[in-house]
């Protein structure tokens, strides 16, 4: 199938966009590669092409247009728009598809939608990230260049004349999107509706911050591996994934939109509430609420509330056997007492309801906590089964080391943060030694010097300050430049970014074994009252009764 994507740049220097599509870069840093005599690579394979301009110099015709129109002098003004229209991979294995062809395609389609204006038309390849699909980038300058005839998705009056800005409203999108689709359609391309919602829309933003911070997490559980231990996790999940996984996992055990609320709340800690006819949803890191709209098509009020009704009619008919596994997902653990053994969730303490105050105040909360505690204890068990604990002894020998190891790399980030106390101070000092040194050396060839300290007399102090603050930090006399400094300074930062990190994922991994260890306890060494209720079944009791004997054991097995 193929898409396209829109782009809006402030950028002043149309050079850059010219630069990109003719030179290699690297995805990431979005720097020019350069070979070994430090020359920047052309493309292995690129096609170009100029409308109302040469492309070779469209950077200076697009200015040429801007002060001859008196646009685009403001910073914040929209220099240039980039459009990327991108194929399915299949087009060039399986139709025929190729560069020259996708240029031509797309340069014909440039002319048609982008009447007026200075555009750029260059097609690629080689893909993203090596994937290998053709894409075509179309860069306009933001101002028309050339009076047209209007067209039906202008909406601003004058658009279409000389001079005026493009504006990239959702119907000119809707519009190019639609284009797109008859170009694919009419040249056999694979295709797909572009103007229906996306089930799961991930937007360039959220692409990078997911690349970016997996990268940021490899390198984290690096340090993790090297230090003997196994990371918590290995895929970098943004706020919107992780919105989407929990919808999706909500969404299937919930009949209506008040169970499904509820689960999120439960499970996710995700508060979700309907706005305007929208479902708008809030991650528990955040404060602004993300609309369904930004997660895709499958998150929005319409979908959901017929997957609700359909899991409604399902939950309705009889089934077979009520505790069967294969049934556990289409049942609700707050009306089944026994869905716990089937739902595994985050490890939290049992609750004494020796101690709870209000649970001896209120028999339902009491009941309440009885199953709550039933299931933390099943997801204990599935928990130290799954990390290979075979006795309570291990279970705490493990915790113990965490809690060394957690505790060396606190004091490692105590001492970065020290170092960069020490970098700042450096800095400052230096800054101000330089700053105040002209003034000094004038001082010192003054003839009354007197006068001319107390007319200059902080910034002299400040000079002296810094001088004995320095002359105390280097006692050798050999001061570091500023740019070392700030190269240092930068160096510290990314180092305690990354151990920052590493001490939150051994926090995480020591509380997770801490309440572990406290959930063992109480399923050895307590024993709650029995719940009496018709889901009741005979098996689990005598379970629990075993696991109650175990604690007779000197070396008690989990």
């Amino acid at each position: 199938m193929a898409i396209i994507k829109h782009i809006k740049s402030h950028n002043s220097n149309y050079s850059d966009a010219l630069e990109y599509l003719m030179y290699q870069h690297d995805e990431k840093s979005n720097k020019a590669i350069l070979d070994e005599y430090g020359r920047k690579l052309l493309r292995e394979e690129f096609y170009m092409d100029g409308l109302n301009c040469d492309p070779e110099t469209f950077d200076i015709e697009c200015m040429e247009t801007n002060a001859h129109f008196k646009k685009n002098r403001r910073k914040e003004e929209l220099k240039s728009h980039h459009y990327i229209i991108s194929f399915d991979p299949a087009d060039a294995t399986e139709c025929g598809l190729t560069g020259e062809k996708a240029q031509a395609l797309c340069l014909e389609y440039a002319r048609q939608n982008f009447p007026g204006y200075q555009a750029l038309v260059v097609t690629h390849t080689d893909g993203h990230n090596g994937s290998g699909n053709i894409h075509t980038h179309i860069v306009i300058n933001s101002v028309r260049k050339y009076a047209v005839e209007r067209q039906d998705y202008m909406d601003k009056p004058h658009e279409q004349e000389a001079g005026y800005k493009h504006r990239s409203t959702n119907k000119l999108l809707d519009y190019l999107k639609q284009e797109v689709m008859d170009m694919c359609n009419r040249e056999g391309l694979h295709q797909v509706d572009l103007l229906s919602p996306a089930p799961a829309k991930m937007t360039r933003g959220e692409y990078w911050t997911k690349t970016h911070g997996q990268d940021e997490l490899d390198k984290v559980n690096a340090k993790i591996r090297a230090a003997g231990l196994k990371p918590a996790s290995t895929v970098f999940q943004t706020q919107k994934q992780f919105l989407r996984d929990a919808i999706d996992d909500c969404s299937q055990l919930s009949g209506s939109f008040d169970e499904f609320q509820s689960l999120l709340l439960d499970r996710y800690n995700i508060s979700v509430i309907e706005k305007r006819g929208s479902y708008r949803y809030l991650h528990p890191d955040r404060d602004r609420r993300i609309s369904s709209e930004s997660l895709g098509g499958n998150y929005g009020k319409e979908y959901l509330e017929q997957q609700f009704q359909n899991h409604f009619i399902n939950k309705s008919q009889p089934h077979e056997s009520s505790h069967n596994t294969e049934n556990a997902a289409n049942l609700d653990y707050h009306t089944d007492s026994f869905m716990i053994f089937y739902v595994k969730s985050e490890l939290r303490l049992v609750t004494d309801l020796q101690t709870n105050v209000k649970a001896m105040q209120n028999q339902a909360y009491a009941r309440k906590v009885k199953i709550s505690n039933l299931q933390q204890m099943a997801d204990t068990l599935i928990y130290i089964q799954d990390h290979g604990y075979d006795t309570r002894e291990d279970l705490r020998t493990q915790e113990i080391d965490i809690r060394l190891k957690m505790e060396e790399a606190q004091e490692h980030l105590s001492d970065l943060f020290s170092k960069m106390k020490d970098v700042n101070a450096q800095i400052h000092y230096t800054g101000q030694y330089f700053a105040s040194k002209p003034i000094y050396a004038e001082f010192l060839k003054s003839k009354n010097k007197k006068k001319f300290r107390q007319d200059h007399l902080s910034e002299i102090k400040s000079y002296e300050e810094a001088r004995d603050w320095l002359k105390a930090f280097y006692p050798d006399g050999k001061m570091l430049s500023m740019k070392v400094l700030k190269s240092q300074k930068s160096e510290l930062q990314k180092s305690i970014a990354t151990q920052k990190s590493v001490v939150k994922q051994f926090k995480d991994y020591h509380k997770e074994l801490e309440i572990a260890n406290a959930n063992v306890d109480a399923i050895l060494e307590r024993k709650e009252p029995s719940i009496h209720t018709h889901y009741e079944q005979p098996a689990q009791t005598e379970n629990l009764k075993t696991n109650s004997q175990h604690k007779k054991k000197e070396d008690k097995t989990i």
